[in-house]
């Protein structure tokens, strides 16, 4: 073994005495016990994580305040709230800040959009032109094979199901300032719900046709037949829990503070069971 003597002037670490009922066996590692007791100290990797949330979600609600978003679009208020965020982690850690997994976007940022999108859906003027958005399918943009090199056609399959669905959020900020035809605002908004849906079903069915060896006719033919099991499974996880949020929230009368609750818990377990069963969480 090598010794390690200590330099001059500083004394090693004592031994804390042991209470009453213990012996030396008992004794663990020396712990570095601080010389004096702080009045005042700072932790900050212990309220890490939740504090960089908390401190996102309120700076995004207060960009929203004030006339600040009557002259800034919403999306670009996101983007300097989002550096912002990120400046304040890069320096207290003086790294790069945490990526955004695939998971944790589709567990957890993602259903809380589909559920304010769904929940102030105009639900009347969604069915009675849903004929006309079923009419809109999302493209997949294609391109030919000797102008990308190596890249075969089911890559170029799998980045056309993510630029398929457009993101309208400025056509309908630009609605609502115009206060346009609530049927037009519906049918623009409903059509691209419809295709966010279908392009992240699009997306892992070609995600999972990667993986294959080899792709032949009849796993095409259960890629198809996988889309629509898909949606209409999504479809039907959906009514059972809206039928059981409907049928629970009949007897919430004495404990109204609990009927918010069911609204969210059971719109998150909907899309959590379509998650588990390969089902379209979005439908649901």
């Amino acid at each position: 073994m090598v010794g390690l003597t200590p330099p001059a002037g500083v004394s090693p670490p004592q031994q804390q005495p042991l209470g009453p009922g213990h012996n030396s066996s008992d004794a663990g590692p020396l712990l570095d016990l601080p010389a004096a007791l702080m009045v005042f100290s700072v932790d900050y990797h212990h309220v890490q994580a939740p504090f960089e949330i908390v401190l996102w979600i309120m700076l995004a609600s207060l960009a929203k305040l004030g006339r600040v978003p009557a002259v800034v679009p919403e999306s670009c208020l996101l983007i300097m709230v989002g550096l912002m965020v990120g400046g304040v982690i890069y320096g207290v850690r003086h790294s790069a800040p945490p990526t955004l997994s695939a998971d944790a976007f589709f567990l957890f940022l993602l259903p809380p959009i589909v559920l304010d999108a769904g929940y102030f859906l105009p639900g009347r003027l969604f069915f009675e032109n849903l004929g006309s958005k079923l009419d809109r399918h999302p493209g997949v943009v294609l391109a030919p094979s000797e102008s990308l090199g190596d890249v075969s056609l089911l890559h170029c399959l799998l980045f056309g199901s993510l630029i398929a669905a457009v993101d309208p959020v400025a056509v309908l900020s630009v609605f609502q300032t115009i206060d346009v035809n609530e049927q037009l605002h519906i049918l623009v908004f409903g059509e691209s719900l419809l295709n966010d849906a279908v392009t992240v079903v699009l997306y892992k069915l070609f995600e999972s046709f990667l993986r294959l060896p080899t792709i032949s006719g009849v796993d095409v033919l259960l890629g198809g037949c996988r889309v629509v099991v898909v949606g209409l499974g999504g479809l039907l996880v959906g009514l059972f829990f809206g039928l059981l949020a409907a049928l629970t929230s009949r007897f919430t009368s004495r404990a109204q503070v609990i009927a918010p609750l069911f609204v969210f818990l059971y719109s998150y377990l909907s899309y959590l069971t379509s998650e588990m069963l390969h089902l379209s969480g979005i439908m649901a």
